[in-house]
Protein backbone atom coordinates (compact mmCIF):
# COMPACT_ATOMS: atom_id res chain seq x y z
CA UNK A 1 0.00 0.00 0.00
CA UNK A 2 0.74 3.56 -0.43
CA UNK A 3 1.74 4.08 3.31
CA UNK A 4 4.10 1.33 3.19
CA UNK A 5 6.46 3.93 0.69
CA UNK A 6 5.59 6.94 2.52
CA UNK A 7 3.69 9.82 1.76
CA UNK A 8 6.54 11.99 -0.69
CA UNK A 9 4.88 13.95 -3.01
CA UNK A 10 6.21 15.59 -6.30
CA UNK A 11 6.92 19.34 -6.63
CA UNK A 12 3.82 19.36 -9.03
CA UNK A 13 1.44 17.54 -6.76
CA UNK A 14 2.63 19.76 -3.51
CA UNK A 15 1.60 22.72 -5.69
CA UNK A 16 -1.33 21.02 -6.43
CA UNK A 17 -2.57 20.56 -3.13
CA UNK A 18 -1.16 24.48 -1.92
CA UNK A 19 -2.69 26.08 -4.41
CA UNK A 20 -6.24 24.28 -4.62
CA UNK A 21 -6.20 25.03 -0.62
CA UNK A 22 -5.51 28.37 -0.90
CA UNK A 23 -8.44 28.67 -3.53
CA UNK A 24 -10.70 26.38 -1.55
CA UNK A 25 -10.37 29.00 1.60
CA UNK A 26 -10.97 31.64 -0.57
CA UNK A 27 -14.53 30.55 -1.99
CA UNK A 28 -14.63 29.63 2.00
CA UNK A 29 -14.04 33.04 2.97
CA UNK A 30 -16.73 34.32 0.24
CA UNK A 31 -19.22 31.90 1.64
CA UNK A 32 -19.69 30.66 -2.33
CA UNK A 33 -18.62 27.26 -1.35
CA UNK A 34 -17.86 24.73 1.58
CA UNK A 35 -17.42 20.96 1.91
CA UNK A 36 -19.19 20.57 4.87
CA UNK A 37 -23.14 19.67 4.73
CA UNK A 38 -23.69 20.50 8.00
CA UNK A 39 -22.08 23.95 7.70
CA UNK A 40 -23.89 24.93 4.42
CA UNK A 41 -27.34 25.87 5.59
CA UNK A 42 -25.99 28.62 8.19
CA UNK A 43 -24.49 30.25 4.93
CA UNK A 44 -27.97 31.79 4.47
CA UNK A 45 -27.67 33.89 7.47
CA UNK A 46 -23.94 34.54 6.95
CA UNK A 47 -24.51 35.45 3.16
CA UNK A 48 -27.62 38.52 4.27
CA UNK A 49 -25.19 39.41 6.82
CA UNK A 50 -27.76 38.11 9.95
CA UNK A 51 -24.71 36.39 11.73
CA UNK A 52 -21.26 37.33 12.21
CA UNK A 53 -18.00 35.31 10.39
CA UNK A 54 -16.88 33.93 13.77
CA UNK A 55 -19.91 32.64 14.80
CA UNK A 56 -20.48 31.09 11.61
CA UNK A 57 -16.45 30.16 11.85
CA UNK A 58 -17.31 28.60 15.34
CA UNK A 59 -20.38 26.45 13.55
CA UNK A 60 -17.63 24.86 11.13
CA UNK A 61 -15.45 24.23 13.90
CA UNK A 62 -17.72 22.82 15.97
CA UNK A 63 -18.33 20.43 13.04
CA UNK A 64 -15.55 19.88 11.39
CA UNK A 65 -13.02 19.40 13.64
CA UNK A 66 -13.53 15.59 15.03
CA UNK A 67 -14.33 14.59 11.14
CA UNK A 68 -10.26 16.20 10.47
CA UNK A 69 -8.40 14.55 13.60
CA UNK A 70 -10.66 11.80 14.13
CA UNK A 71 -10.79 10.53 10.24
CA UNK A 72 -9.09 12.93 7.83
CA UNK A 73 -5.57 12.61 9.61
CA UNK A 74 -5.72 8.72 10.62
CA UNK A 75 -6.87 7.77 7.21
CA UNK A 76 -4.23 9.24 5.61
CA UNK A 77 -1.88 8.73 7.29
CA UNK A 78 -2.81 4.67 7.02
CA UNK A 79 -3.48 4.59 3.72
CA UNK A 80 -0.95 7.02 2.43
CA UNK A 81 -4.06 8.75 0.05
CA UNK A 82 -5.00 12.12 0.84
CA UNK A 83 -8.75 12.78 1.55
CA UNK A 84 -11.52 15.84 1.67
CA UNK A 85 -11.78 15.71 5.78
CA UNK A 86 -7.86 16.67 5.74
CA UNK A 87 -7.75 19.11 3.10
CA UNK A 88 -11.22 21.11 2.95
CA UNK A 89 -12.71 20.68 5.94
CA UNK A 90 -9.67 23.19 7.85
CA UNK A 91 -9.62 25.51 4.56
CA UNK A 92 -13.53 25.67 5.42
CA UNK A 93 -12.70 26.91 8.57
CA UNK A 94 -9.34 28.79 7.94
CA UNK A 95 -11.22 31.23 5.22
CA UNK A 96 -14.18 31.98 7.35
CA UNK A 97 -12.05 32.88 10.24
CA UNK A 98 -9.91 35.05 7.29
CA UNK A 99 -11.45 38.92 8.56
CA UNK A 100 -9.76 39.86 4.83
CA UNK A 101 -10.19 38.24 1.50
CA UNK A 102 -6.41 38.77 0.78
CA UNK A 103 -5.46 36.22 3.69
CA UNK A 104 -7.78 33.55 3.40
CA UNK A 105 -5.83 32.19 0.29
CA UNK A 106 -2.77 33.00 2.41
CA UNK A 107 -3.79 30.31 5.69
CA UNK A 108 -5.51 28.56 2.91
CA UNK A 109 -1.62 27.79 1.09
CA UNK A 110 -0.35 27.51 4.90
CA UNK A 111 -2.60 24.36 5.58
CA UNK A 112 -1.50 22.78 2.00
CA UNK A 113 1.92 23.29 2.89
CA UNK A 114 2.00 21.55 6.55
CA UNK A 115 -0.69 18.86 5.24
CA UNK A 116 2.69 18.09 2.12
CA UNK A 117 5.42 18.30 4.37
CA UNK A 118 4.25 17.49 7.79
CA UNK A 119 2.04 14.85 7.48
CA UNK A 120 4.98 12.54 5.83
CA UNK A 121 7.12 13.14 8.72
CA UNK A 122 4.32 12.18 11.00
CA UNK A 123 4.31 9.37 8.78
CA UNK A 124 8.26 8.51 9.31
CA UNK A 125 8.35 8.94 12.62
CA UNK A 126 4.98 7.02 13.15
CA UNK A 127 6.87 3.92 11.41
CA UNK A 128 9.85 4.38 13.72
CA UNK A 129 7.80 3.89 16.82
CA UNK A 130 8.30 0.01 19.00
CA UNK A 131 4.54 0.15 18.27
CA UNK A 132 4.07 1.14 14.56
CA UNK A 133 -0.08 1.70 14.70
CA UNK A 134 -0.32 3.16 11.29
CA UNK A 135 0.62 -0.03 9.63
CA UNK A 136 -1.69 -2.03 12.08
CA UNK A 137 -4.46 0.74 11.31
CA UNK A 138 -3.91 -0.59 7.76
CA UNK A 139 -5.93 -3.70 8.76
CA UNK A 140 -9.15 -1.01 8.65
CA UNK A 141 -9.10 -1.60 4.41
CA UNK A 142 -10.54 -5.18 4.52
CA UNK A 143 -13.51 -4.57 6.68
CA UNK A 144 -14.22 -0.97 4.62
CA UNK A 145 -13.98 -2.13 1.52
CA UNK A 146 -15.77 -5.25 1.78
CA UNK A 147 -18.77 -3.85 4.31
CA UNK A 148 -19.25 -1.27 2.26
CA UNK A 149 -20.30 -3.33 -0.18
CA UNK A 150 -23.63 -4.00 1.17
CA UNK A 151 -24.87 -0.29 1.39
CA UNK A 152 -27.27 -0.88 -1.96
CA UNK A 153 -28.81 -3.66 0.53
CA UNK A 154 -29.57 -1.49 3.13
CA UNK A 155 -30.78 1.34 1.25
CA UNK A 156 -33.07 -1.22 -0.70
CA UNK A 157 -34.12 -2.68 2.81
CA UNK A 158 -35.21 0.30 4.08
CA UNK A 159 -37.38 1.77 1.30
CA UNK A 160 -38.95 -1.28 0.05
CA UNK A 161 -38.83 -3.91 2.43
CA UNK A 162 -37.25 -6.79 3.68
CA UNK A 163 -37.67 -9.11 0.69
CA UNK A 164 -36.42 -6.70 -1.64
CA UNK A 165 -33.66 -6.40 0.69
CA UNK A 166 -32.85 -10.47 1.05
CA UNK A 167 -33.10 -10.85 -2.45
CA UNK A 168 -30.78 -7.59 -3.06
CA UNK A 169 -28.22 -9.17 -0.29
CA UNK A 170 -28.21 -13.11 -1.86
CA UNK A 171 -27.28 -11.42 -5.45
CA UNK A 172 -24.92 -9.11 -3.70
CA UNK A 173 -23.07 -12.54 -2.10
CA UNK A 174 -23.21 -14.69 -5.21
CA UNK A 175 -21.76 -12.21 -7.36
CA UNK A 176 -18.51 -11.40 -4.55
CA UNK A 177 -18.38 -14.86 -4.81
CA UNK A 178 -18.56 -15.13 -8.43
CA UNK A 179 -15.86 -12.56 -8.89
CA UNK A 180 -13.38 -13.57 -6.31
CA UNK A 181 -13.32 -16.95 -8.66
CA UNK A 182 -13.21 -15.81 -11.75
CA UNK A 183 -12.05 -12.42 -11.90
CA UNK A 184 -9.53 -12.53 -9.31
CA UNK A 185 -7.67 -8.81 -10.01
CA UNK A 186 -10.90 -6.82 -9.68
CA UNK A 187 -12.11 -5.74 -6.35
CA UNK A 188 -14.46 -8.54 -5.00
CA UNK A 189 -17.36 -5.92 -4.84
CA UNK A 190 -17.44 -3.88 -7.66
CA UNK A 191 -19.46 -5.92 -9.79
CA UNK A 192 -21.70 -6.34 -6.77
CA UNK A 193 -22.32 -2.71 -5.83
CA UNK A 194 -23.20 -2.08 -9.26
CA UNK A 195 -26.18 -4.32 -9.79
CA UNK A 196 -27.12 -3.24 -5.93
CA UNK A 197 -27.22 0.48 -6.55
CA UNK A 198 -29.08 -0.29 -10.36
CA UNK A 199 -31.77 -2.64 -8.26
CA UNK A 200 -32.31 -0.04 -6.14
CA UNK A 201 -32.59 3.15 -8.52
CA UNK A 202 -35.04 0.89 -10.99
CA UNK A 203 -37.38 -0.02 -7.54
CA UNK A 204 -37.57 4.14 -7.19
CA UNK A 205 -38.23 5.03 -11.03
CA UNK A 206 -40.80 1.88 -11.04
CA UNK A 207 -42.85 3.23 -8.24
CA UNK A 208 -42.59 7.08 -9.07
CA UNK A 209 -43.91 6.10 -12.74
CA UNK A 210 -46.43 3.39 -11.04
CA UNK A 211 -47.86 6.63 -8.50
CA UNK A 212 -47.67 8.33 -11.85
CA UNK A 213 -50.18 6.46 -13.67
CA UNK A 214 -52.24 6.08 -10.41
CA UNK A 215 -52.22 9.68 -10.27
CA UNK A 216 -53.44 10.21 -13.62
CA UNK A 217 -55.78 7.61 -13.32
CA UNK A 218 -57.74 9.42 -10.35
CA UNK A 219 -57.76 12.50 -11.40
CA UNK A 220 -59.60 11.14 -14.98
CA UNK A 221 -61.93 9.82 -12.62
CA UNK A 222 -62.20 12.31 -10.97
CA UNK A 223 -62.84 14.30 -14.18
CA UNK A 224 -65.53 12.31 -15.50
CA UNK A 225 -67.48 11.92 -11.97
CA UNK A 226 -67.49 15.89 -12.27
CA UNK A 227 -68.23 15.61 -15.58
CA UNK A 228 -71.60 13.23 -14.77
CA UNK A 229 -72.99 16.02 -11.92
CA UNK A 230 -74.09 18.07 -15.23
CA UNK A 231 -72.39 21.08 -17.25
CA UNK A 232 -71.95 23.05 -14.66
CA UNK A 233 -70.00 20.96 -12.56
CA UNK A 234 -68.06 19.71 -15.39
CA UNK A 235 -67.08 22.86 -16.26
CA UNK A 236 -66.24 23.27 -12.53
CA UNK A 237 -63.96 20.13 -12.46
CA UNK A 238 -62.02 21.27 -15.55
CA UNK A 239 -60.96 24.87 -13.53
CA UNK A 240 -60.21 22.75 -10.80
CA UNK A 241 -57.89 20.21 -12.29
CA UNK A 242 -56.40 23.41 -14.90
CA UNK A 243 -55.59 25.64 -11.77
CA UNK A 244 -54.51 22.29 -9.39
CA UNK A 245 -50.87 22.04 -10.29
CA UNK A 246 -50.03 25.73 -10.67
CA UNK A 247 -47.68 26.89 -8.38
CA UNK A 248 -48.29 30.04 -6.33
CA UNK A 249 -46.23 33.12 -8.29
CA UNK A 250 -45.32 34.23 -4.86
CA UNK A 251 -44.11 31.23 -3.59
CA UNK A 252 -41.19 32.15 -0.91
CA UNK A 253 -38.72 28.91 -1.41
CA UNK A 254 -39.02 29.14 -5.35
CA UNK A 255 -37.78 32.76 -5.38
CA UNK A 256 -34.85 32.12 -2.34
CA UNK A 257 -33.94 29.15 -5.13
CA UNK A 258 -33.87 31.72 -7.91
CA UNK A 259 -31.98 34.04 -6.24
CA UNK A 260 -28.92 31.60 -4.68
CA UNK A 261 -28.86 29.66 -8.45
CA UNK A 262 -28.42 33.45 -9.71
CA UNK A 263 -25.55 34.34 -7.31
CA UNK A 264 -23.62 30.85 -7.71
CA UNK A 265 -23.47 31.58 -11.70
CA UNK A 266 -22.27 35.03 -11.18
CA UNK A 267 -19.10 33.20 -10.29
CA UNK A 268 -18.92 30.54 -12.57
CA UNK A 269 -15.34 31.08 -13.52
CA UNK A 270 -14.00 30.92 -10.43
CA UNK A 271 -16.27 27.58 -10.16
CA UNK A 272 -14.64 26.81 -13.04
CA UNK A 273 -11.39 26.74 -11.60
CA UNK A 274 -12.15 25.19 -8.45
CA UNK A 275 -13.79 22.07 -10.46
CA UNK A 276 -10.06 21.45 -12.70
CA UNK A 277 -8.62 22.00 -9.84
CA UNK A 278 -10.37 19.36 -7.58
CA UNK A 279 -10.14 17.05 -10.86
CA UNK A 280 -6.47 17.42 -10.92
CA UNK A 281 -5.71 16.37 -7.67
CA UNK A 282 -8.01 13.04 -8.12
CA UNK A 283 -6.12 12.21 -11.71
CA UNK A 284 -2.90 12.58 -9.78
CA UNK A 285 -4.06 9.47 -7.15
CA UNK A 286 -3.03 11.16 -4.33
CA UNK A 287 -5.85 11.80 -2.98
CA UNK A 288 -9.28 9.69 -2.74
CA UNK A 289 -12.83 10.92 -2.11
CA UNK A 290 -14.14 8.47 0.62
CA UNK A 291 -12.51 5.75 3.24
CA UNK A 292 -12.94 2.81 1.05
CA UNK A 293 -11.84 5.07 -1.76
CA UNK A 294 -9.07 6.00 0.00
CA UNK A 295 -7.55 2.37 0.11
CA UNK A 296 -8.61 1.59 -3.01
CA UNK A 297 -6.47 3.87 -4.81
CA UNK A 298 -3.63 2.82 -2.66
CA UNK A 299 -3.97 -0.53 -3.62
CA UNK A 300 -4.21 0.81 -7.75
CA UNK A 301 -7.91 -0.12 -8.45
CA UNK A 302 -8.24 2.83 -10.00
CA UNK A 303 -10.85 2.33 -11.75
CA UNK A 304 -12.96 0.16 -8.94
CA UNK A 305 -12.56 3.87 -6.70
CA UNK A 306 -14.10 5.78 -9.55
CA UNK A 307 -17.18 3.21 -9.81
CA UNK A 308 -17.55 3.74 -5.50
CA UNK A 309 -17.50 7.69 -5.82
CA UNK A 310 -19.63 7.42 -8.77
CA UNK A 311 -22.43 5.71 -6.50
CA UNK A 312 -21.43 8.33 -3.45
CA UNK A 313 -22.71 10.86 -6.22
CA UNK A 314 -25.78 9.89 -6.36
CA UNK A 315 -26.26 9.51 -3.08
CA UNK A 316 -25.23 13.18 -2.34
CA UNK A 317 -26.48 14.86 -5.41
CA UNK A 318 -30.51 15.55 -3.63
CA UNK A 319 -28.68 16.58 -0.27
CA UNK A 320 -25.56 19.19 -2.31
CA UNK A 321 -28.51 20.57 -5.06
CA UNK A 322 -31.15 21.38 -2.19
CA UNK A 323 -29.12 22.70 0.38
CA UNK A 324 -27.17 24.71 -2.34
CA UNK A 325 -30.35 26.27 -3.37
CA UNK A 326 -31.78 27.51 -0.12
CA UNK A 327 -28.27 28.58 1.43
CA UNK A 328 -26.47 30.27 -2.23
CA UNK A 329 -23.34 28.68 -1.26
CA UNK A 330 -22.17 25.10 -2.80
CA UNK A 331 -19.92 22.58 -2.17
CA UNK A 332 -16.14 22.22 -2.89
CA UNK A 333 -16.36 19.36 -4.42
CA UNK A 334 -19.78 19.75 -6.03
CA UNK A 335 -21.79 16.85 -6.72
CA UNK A 336 -18.56 14.71 -5.94
CA UNK A 337 -18.77 13.63 -9.73
CA UNK A 338 -15.52 15.40 -10.79
CA UNK A 339 -13.76 12.83 -8.69
CA UNK A 340 -14.55 9.54 -10.43
CA UNK A 341 -13.93 11.74 -13.67
CA UNK A 342 -10.50 12.93 -12.50
CA UNK A 343 -9.54 9.21 -10.97
CA UNK A 344 -10.15 8.10 -15.04
CA UNK A 345 -8.48 10.57 -16.70
CA UNK A 346 -5.36 9.86 -18.68
CA UNK A 347 -3.59 13.15 -17.54
CA UNK A 348 -3.94 16.40 -15.65
CA UNK A 349 -4.36 18.67 -19.04
CA UNK A 350 -7.64 16.50 -19.69
CA UNK A 351 -8.58 16.98 -15.99
CA UNK A 352 -8.73 20.38 -16.07
CA UNK A 353 -10.76 20.60 -19.00
CA UNK A 354 -13.14 17.80 -17.57
CA UNK A 355 -13.43 18.96 -14.08
CA UNK A 356 -13.98 22.87 -15.28
CA UNK A 357 -16.82 21.87 -17.91
CA UNK A 358 -18.54 19.22 -15.20
CA UNK A 359 -18.93 22.22 -12.64
CA UNK A 360 -19.89 24.56 -15.70
CA UNK A 361 -22.58 21.75 -16.42
CA UNK A 362 -23.43 21.26 -12.20
CA UNK A 363 -23.63 25.40 -11.94
CA UNK A 364 -25.70 26.16 -14.75
CA UNK A 365 -28.15 23.35 -14.37
CA UNK A 366 -28.93 23.34 -10.52
CA UNK A 367 -32.34 25.30 -10.79
CA UNK A 368 -33.25 22.58 -13.37
CA UNK A 369 -31.90 19.59 -10.83
CA UNK A 370 -33.72 20.61 -8.03
CA UNK A 371 -37.39 20.68 -9.78
CA UNK A 372 -36.58 17.61 -11.68
CA UNK A 373 -35.74 15.97 -8.08
CA UNK A 374 -38.99 18.03 -6.83
CA UNK A 375 -40.85 15.62 -9.26
CA UNK A 376 -39.56 12.31 -8.82
CA UNK A 377 -40.04 11.82 -5.06
CA UNK A 378 -38.79 8.23 -4.57
CA UNK A 379 -35.49 8.52 -6.43
CA UNK A 380 -34.87 11.44 -4.00
CA UNK A 381 -35.80 9.10 -1.06
CA UNK A 382 -33.56 6.82 -2.53
CA UNK A 383 -30.54 8.75 -2.60
CA UNK A 384 -31.62 9.87 1.29
CA UNK A 385 -30.95 5.85 1.73
CA UNK A 386 -28.19 5.39 -0.19
CA UNK A 387 -26.74 8.30 2.00
CA UNK A 388 -27.70 6.89 5.27
CA UNK A 389 -26.97 3.13 3.85
CA UNK A 390 -23.45 4.49 3.32
CA UNK A 391 -22.92 6.00 6.43
CA UNK A 392 -24.31 2.66 8.48
CA UNK A 393 -21.96 0.27 6.63
CA UNK A 394 -19.09 2.76 7.23
CA UNK A 395 -19.66 2.90 10.73
CA UNK A 396 -19.60 -0.69 11.62
CA UNK A 397 -16.55 -1.50 8.95
CA UNK A 398 -14.71 1.90 10.34
CA UNK A 399 -15.54 0.40 14.32
CA UNK A 400 -14.64 -3.40 12.73
CA UNK A 401 -11.37 -2.18 11.32
CA UNK A 402 -10.13 -0.36 14.15
CA UNK A 403 -10.71 -3.14 16.53
CA UNK A 404 -8.34 -5.34 14.14
CA UNK A 405 -5.55 -2.63 14.05
CA UNK A 406 -5.87 -2.67 17.68
CA UNK A 407 -5.19 -6.17 17.96
CA UNK A 408 -2.21 -6.11 15.47
CA UNK A 409 -0.71 -3.39 17.78
CA UNK A 410 -1.61 -4.51 21.15
CA UNK A 411 -3.86 -7.71 21.11
CA UNK A 412 -5.96 -7.55 23.76
CA UNK A 413 -4.55 -4.83 26.13
CA UNK A 414 -5.03 -2.75 22.60
CA UNK A 415 -8.07 -3.86 22.05
CA UNK A 416 -9.76 -3.08 25.76
CA UNK A 417 -7.56 0.63 25.26
CA UNK A 418 -9.00 1.03 21.83
CA UNK A 419 -12.47 -0.20 22.19
CA UNK A 420 -12.91 1.27 26.03
CA UNK A 421 -11.92 4.89 24.08
CA UNK A 422 -14.34 4.43 21.72
CA UNK A 423 -17.09 3.19 24.71
CA UNK A 424 -16.32 6.02 26.95
CA UNK A 425 -16.55 8.37 23.92
CA UNK A 426 -20.36 7.01 24.16
CA UNK A 427 -20.60 7.41 27.79
CA UNK A 428 -19.90 10.93 27.25
CA UNK A 429 -22.24 11.72 24.68
CA UNK A 430 -19.95 11.44 21.32
CA UNK A 431 -17.31 14.71 21.84
CA UNK A 432 -16.27 12.84 18.67
CA UNK A 433 -18.23 11.94 16.49
CA UNK A 434 -19.33 8.29 15.65
CA UNK A 435 -17.62 8.05 12.27
CA UNK A 436 -14.15 9.60 13.89
CA UNK A 437 -14.34 8.32 17.15
CA UNK A 438 -12.65 4.84 16.52
CA UNK A 439 -9.87 6.02 14.19
CA UNK A 440 -8.91 8.67 17.04
CA UNK A 441 -9.52 5.40 19.47
CA UNK A 442 -6.70 3.73 17.61
CA UNK A 443 -4.08 7.02 17.57
CA UNK A 444 -4.57 7.56 21.17
CA UNK A 445 -4.17 3.76 22.15
CA UNK A 446 -0.90 3.28 19.54
CA UNK A 447 0.44 6.30 21.49
CA UNK A 448 -0.45 5.22 25.27
CA UNK A 449 1.11 1.62 24.44
CA UNK A 450 4.20 3.40 23.32
CA UNK A 451 4.30 4.91 26.39
CA UNK A 452 3.80 1.75 28.52
CA UNK A 453 6.67 0.50 26.37
CA UNK A 454 9.00 3.05 27.22
CA UNK A 455 7.96 2.11 30.78
CA UNK A 456 8.77 -1.42 30.33
CA UNK A 457 5.04 -2.53 31.22
CA UNK A 458 4.22 -3.50 27.93
CA UNK A 459 6.12 -5.82 25.32
CA UNK A 460 5.28 -4.95 21.05
CA UNK A 461 3.73 -8.08 19.25
CA UNK A 462 6.41 -9.63 16.41
CA UNK A 463 5.41 -8.33 13.23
Amino acid sequence: MAADAGLDLSLPQQLTVILLCALTALVSHMALAVFNDGVRPFMLDFIHGRTTRSATTAVSFGLSAGFIFGLGAPMALSSGVLNPWLLFLPTDILGLLAPKKWLAPLLGAGWGAVVVFGLNGANEVAHDLPVDFLTAMQQMSTPILFLFTLFPVLAITKQFGRAWGAAAGVVELALVVLTMKVWPNMFAGALAMAVGVLLLIGLAVRRDLVQRKADREARAKAGRAAGSGGGEGAEAGARAEAAAPAPPEDDPMASLFTSSAARLRRYLPLFMVLGAGVCVLAQMHIFGGGEATSFLIAKGHISEAAQVDFYRFFGFLPLIATTALASGAYGIAGFTLVYPIGYLMPNPVLAAIAGAAVFALEILALSSIGKVLGKLPSVRDSSEHLRNAIGESLRLAILFGSLMAANAMGAGLGILIVGGLYLLNEAMGRPVVRMAAAPAAVLVGGVLLNVLHWLDLFTPLKS
